[in-house]
């Protein structure tokens, strides 16, 4: 177009250009874009102008060309698509009457800080620097998916979708594809710095699926609204060092399946609801540290199956009460609690028993040398197995536990042992049983006799010698029964504790 076209304010941006000077519109730093549609044409650039001055603006030796805009209304939809522009854009406080149009475009710098838009379409949009949407209102999606950009992605204090009005439940428009419904693609994106994205609202889904982020993603303060959905989409993520969500509010489920972060993923006072279904699902995930420390009870299932964590950072009160956690594998717990304060979290298990569980609880505490209450946990696996028995298997179980815990408790064995020794003692000594050999019997001694008939393997002559009548030779039978009983419960307990080792 001819220069002889442009209004007074575009002459302004076009003389600063190849200066890489920065025109400012506004006439208070506290000018509100989004009252950018009453304007005047003081205050107005068509996209148009825009175009030409990024894809074959003029230039000056000695200078670096730059568009730096502030406090425009830009009119017309700014496209750029397939475009290569060799300069920084910077759009801030800007509002844009329609939505602007990078697909596949190259830029060295994206800034549009501050601005409003009904939305931004640059999918597989490549940038060399930065591309910031910080603290901008924007109303419809954002696409970036199949973007690359070699610096970072900044979207702190952003807004983006539109909320439902009071009183009113959000709608989805079904006849839209199901990228409508994201306010934020960034599906396959490659991001070789960090996302930032602190205090980020969303009114709607925002997709990092199968993204690549070569630092960390930060959702600090972030609140994440698509009841009844998916409000964070990220399966296959794959962020270089952590992923940070302190304090942040999800309203719909958090999907991190099948991401790959070596660090932490912070959930620390998170606040996580979704009632209906999954408020949080991370399965099949490779992580370094889970924390969800001082996190808010959360509403909704968790989904962690077959996920692999080096330490898993979750207090009791935080867990739902339906979870998943088949395959789950983990090398430490935090903070450290008795084991009686970890096991009501197995028996929420939507699968029902799952004995995996159990043993990687009873591992996590044999990792830092708390064989107490491994041991406790291996107890409880055990009964929780014997609910699973037909009524006549539970018997033997109920007795193995009464007597020896199942062999985890063998004092209890000591203490049976006992009772038993002395009752057997004080009734026998009351009244001798009589000598089958009177002439042949040794000495009558009641402890003897007793352990005699207790123990079935050891013999000390006693029992050969003597034979008991009436309700004596009952209570020898009862001796002789009860002592099998605890030699099989306490050959059992060691038998499981030697193949456990």
């Amino acid at each position: 177009m001819e220069i002889t076209d442009l209004t007074p304010a575009e002459v302004r941006v076009w003389q600063a250009f190849p200066l890489g000077e920065g025109v400012d519109f506004r006439e208070s730093p506290e000018d509100d874009p989004r009252t950018g549609g009453s304007w005047g044409p003081e205050r107005t650039v068509r996209a148009e102008v825009l175009r030409a001055l990024l894809l074959n603006g003029p230039t000056r030796d000695g200078e670096i060309a730059g568009l730096k805009l502030t406090g425009a209304r830009i009119t017309g939809r700014l496209d750029l698509m397939y475009g290569t522009v060799e300069h920084p854009v910077r759009l801030r406080s800007c509002h844009f009457e329609q939505t602007p149009n990078l697909y596949g475009a190259q830029v060295r710098a994206l800034v549009l800080s501050d601005s409003v838009l009904p939305g931004l379409t640059a999918g597989t949009l490549r940038v060399e620097l930065v591309l910031r949407i910080t603290c901008c209102r924007i109303t419809g999606p954002v696409r970036l998916a199949g973007a690359q950009i070699t610096g970072a992605f900044f979207a702190n204090g952003a807004e983006l979708g539109t909320p439902p009005l009071p009183g009113e439940p959000p709608e989805r428009d079904t006849s839209d594809p199901p990228d409508a419904e994201a306010v934020l693609q960034l599906n396959h994106a490659e991001i070789g710095a960090d996302v930032w994205a602190v205090g980020l609202v969303a009114h709607g889904q925002i997709r990092l699926n199968g993204a690549t982020v070569g630092g960390q993603v930060n959702l600090d303060d972030a609140e994440l609204s698509a009841p009844g959905d998916v409000a964070l989409h990220a399966e296959t993520l794959s962020v270089g060092t952590d992923l940070r969500a302190m304090r942040l509010r999800a309203h719909g489920t958090v999907n991190l399946s099948g991401a790959r972060i070596p660090r932490h993923i912070n959930l620390a006072y998170a606040r996580l609801s979704h009632p209906e279904g999954s408020a949080l699902r991370a399965s099949s995930c490779v992580v370094g540290e889970l924390w969800l420390r001082e996190a808010a009870p959360i509403e909704g299932a968790v989904n962690l199956r077959r996920s692999q964590l080096d330490l898993l950072h979750v207090p009791p009160e935080v867990w739902p009460d339906r979870v998943k956690l088949d395959g789950l594998s983990y090398q430490r717990l935090a903070p450290h609690l008795p084991a009686e304060q970890r096991l009501p979290l197995l028996e929420r298990e939507a699968g029902g028993y799952l004995p995996q569980g159990y043993e990687q609880l009873a591992t996590a505490y044999r990792t830092v040398g708390d064989e107490s209450a491994a041991r406790t946990v291996q107890l409880a696996k055990l009964r929780r197995h014997r609910r699973t028995l037909p009524p006549y298997a539970r018997i033997w179980g109920h007795l193995q536990d009464v007597t020896v815990g199942y062999g985890f408790r063998p004092m209890r064995a000591a203490g049976w042992l006992f009772v038993l020794l002395v009752t057997g003692a004080l009734a026998f000594a009351l009244e001798h049983p009589r000598p089958l050999k009177s002439d042949e019997a040794p000495d009558f001694n009641p402890v003897i006799y007793t352990l005699d008939l207790l123990l079935p393997i050891i013999g000390f002559g006693q029992e050969t010698a003597f034979a008991p009548d009436g309700w004596y030779q009952w209570l020898s039978y009862v001796l002789i029964a009860t002592g099998w009983v605890l030699v099989t419960t306490v050959a059992a307990g060691i038998t499981r504790s030697l193949s456990r080792q």
